[in-house]
């Protein structure tokens, strides 16, 4: 859960949005779950940059940025 609220933290700061919203976004959406934290044992070893990228991409993927 740590990590979660680290990659919420971190991509609100790049959208410059809360991280509620960030949240809302990405729990609403599935990606929480489906991508952060199923995928935790590949994201955990990347840089925080890497990860905000990634996790920004996938959203404008899915349309919710």
């Amino acid at each position: 859960m740590e990590f979660a609220v680290f990659c919420i933290g971190c991509v609100a700061d790049e959208l410059k949005l809360s991280a509620t919203e960030v949240y809302d976004l990405l729990n609403e959406s599935h990606l929480l779950q489906d991508y952060i934290i199923d995928f935790y044992d590949v994201l955990h070893t990347q840089s925080r940059e890497y990860i905000v990228t990634d996790i920004i991409n996938v959203m404008k993927e899915k349309g919710l940025i």
